[in-house]
């Protein structure tokens, strides 16, 4: 993270706003004293809340203060106020910044929505949901122009719509300069149960945007560091209102970018995706571990795999069925075919994006279907979908250039309603043609269908 600075000069102002016992500052001051900057005189901020920390923090920043060109301020308060009372111009709270430099790891913890923090920010136009939003926000919030920025966070903030203010607010005052990504989740966070990336990025703030690059290694170790340059447009695409941080691992473009067969929103084909709207904890007192006459399937992702849809699965730890009723109508589907895709997928999964086809006479003769909330299901306007079309769907989204050019903005488990919207499909034509190729199949193995759309691309 020190390394990804460039050289600089004159005086440094420095933020380290989450400290913990100084480690990065204490990097950033290595390179200083070892003649990587040239900075005339140093000053840092570092903001730390846990006392059992600044003890530790004290001892490590006083180690630089042997030259008379050093000062630490170390800070037992909370970033998020003292920042936002500087912002506002508060009386009895005296400005920070402007900081021409900030090295951060900050916490990652989720912001309610009523929480003071969440109040807070909000007076200076900051909508953030994590700690770790709000904190890279402020930080560029109070940088000089031209600052460095550099921060260690997850990668989740690349996409879906809770971040999409975040994302706004980094790209309008800074330019995007370098991304790091991790290819190994437990290798570089052995230490921690990490559920998603992390990725390193340095901003630089009023800076114009130009090229990023993007660099990989497969762990902490470093060890095949490797570097590409891509033009910003392959990094948020122009015509994304979204938003989408991709961050692409090699530099050939993706074959589903390249491709212009592959070009249609799902509002072209004429479908919709949405979340499985059955929350079985809301819905507890309705729910039945085996399906009776009173009742419907409810389907987990568990009832989903390579060989088709299992139902109902005797001992399974989630419930088989749903009672059908007037309280529970309104959350389900009419039967009929529906491709699936499950939202989680486990920590060191091959793929993210695994989708199934709902068949309904794996059911028998059921009015009505349940689709739990950890599912996505594409339908028409709340309908099944034609079966070549369903068929289509599931093989087009479980090849491999999907996957991968799925990784390219996402980097955490989840896949998200949202995030299938934004994609780009066949067009609904070439989707049933896939659908009708896909039904004459004795198997769908994974090369055969790579090989399939390579067919559709050409």
């Amino acid at each position: 993270m020190a390394s990804l600075f460039p050289d600089g000069e004159g005086n440094c102002r420095l933020l380290d706003a989450g400290a913990g016992i100084g480690s990065l500052s204490a990097a950033f001051l290595d390179r200083w004293r070892s003649g990587g900057f040239r900075f005339k005189r140093v000053s840092v901020d570092a903001f730390e809340l846990d006392s059992a920390l600044i003890e530790h923090l004290t001892h490590i920043l006083d180690s630089y203060n042997n030259r008379g060109d050093f000062v630490a301020n170390i800070r037992q308060e909370d970033f998020i106020h003292i920042a936002v009372e500087s912002l506002t111009g508060d009386l009895f709270s005296p400005p920070i910044g402007p900081y021409t430099h900030a090295i951060l790891n900050p916490p990652y913890k989720k912001i309610n929505s009523q929480s003071a923090h969440r109040t807070a920010l909000r007076r200076v136009g900051i909508e953030a949901v994590n700690l770790y939003s709000a904190f890279v926000a402020l930080a560029v919030a109070h940088a000089a122009p031209g600052a460095q920025i550099v921060a260690i966070i997850p990668r989740s903030f690349c996409n879906g719509p809770y971040y999409r203010p975040f994302r706004n607010f980094i790209l309008d005052h800074a330019a995007l300069c370098h991304m790091h990504l991790f290819e190994s989740r437990s290798k570089a966070f052995k230490d921690d149960d990490v559920l998603q990336e992390n990725i390193i990025i340095r901003l630089e703030c009023g800076g114009r945007q130009g090229s990023v690059t993007v660099s990989t290694s497969s762990d902490d170790s470093f060890s095949d560091l490797s570097y590409h340059e891509h033009p910003f447009d392959r990094i948020v695409f122009p015509d994304d209102t979204e938003r989408f941080i991709h961050a692409p691992t090699s530099a050939e473009q993706n074959a589903i970018e390249l491709s212009p067969a592959i070009r249609c929103t799902l509002a072209d084909i004429g479908i919709k995706v949405s979340t499985g709207p059955v929350v079985d904890f809301r819905l507890k007192k309705h729910l039945r571990d085996m399906p009776s006459e009173s009742t419907v399937p409810l389907l987990y992702p568990g009832h989903f795999s390579k060989v088709g849809t299992t139902w109902p699965i005797k001992g399974m730890k989630k419930p088989n069925a749903i009672e059908l009723n007037a309280d529970t109508q309104k959350w389900l589907y009419p039967s009929g075919f529906y491709c699936v895709v499950r939202r989680f997928s486990s920590k060191e999964e091959k793929r993210r994006i695994v989708a199934s086809v709902v068949e309904p006479n794996t059911f028998g003769n059921v009015p009505m279907l349940g689709f739990e909330n950890h599912l996505n299901l594409f339908h028409e306007n709340k309908q099944g979908l034609p079966e070549s079309l369903a068929r289509g769907l599931a093989v087009f989204l479980n090849t491999t250039a999907v996957d991968e050019q799925f990784r390219r903005f996402s980097g955490h488990t989840q896949v998200n309603a949202t995030d299938l919207k934004l994609m780009k499909y066949p067009s609904r034509d070439d989707l049933i043609q896939l659908g009708e190729w896909a039904t004459q199949q004795e198997t769908l193995a994974q090369d055969k269908i790579d090989a399939k759309l390579r067919d559709l691309m050409l």
